[in-house]
């Protein structure tokens, strides 16, 4: 992975939701190509983000097929290159969490698992 791609995570207040928030910010933490989007202040038009996904191209992880992030994206006028929902990431691979607001030990193997799924995905655009 050479080029910065930036990440846009599924916010909800859900199991989902947390996976997703906690997998991106790890990706972003641990690969300095990787930049995590706030689609929470994209939607509400803050000036950093608002440049910023124009800036790279952007993989769209929402937590359930209402697909609220290529939503709010399409609003601002940002075509994605890639989108994940986690929800059937999670059926395909019989993933579970139980807490929408703490991970517990299920939450931790699924955002290790999404993890690998969301580099792979990067890897192939």
């Amino acid at each position: 992975m050479g080029e910065k791609i930036s990440i846009a995570s599924c916010s909800g207040m859900s199991t989902l939701g947390l996976v997703g928030r906690a997998t991106c910010n790890d990706l972003a933490t641990e690969n300095e190509n990787i930049l995590s989007i706030c689609i929470t202040a994209t939607a509400a038009d803050n000036d950093k983000f608002s440049e910023l996904i124009k800036k790279y191209p952007i993989l769209a992880i929402n937590g359930c097929s209402d697909a609220c992030v290529n939503k709010i994206l399409k609003s601002k006028g940002v075509d994605v290159e890639k989108t994940i929902n986690i929800d059937k990431i999670f059926e395909e691979k019989d993933l579970d969490t139980n807490d929408p607001s703490r991970l517990d030990d299920e939450g931790e193997k699924a955002v290790k698992k999404l993890k690998k799924i969301i580099i792979t995905e990067i890897d192939l655009i």
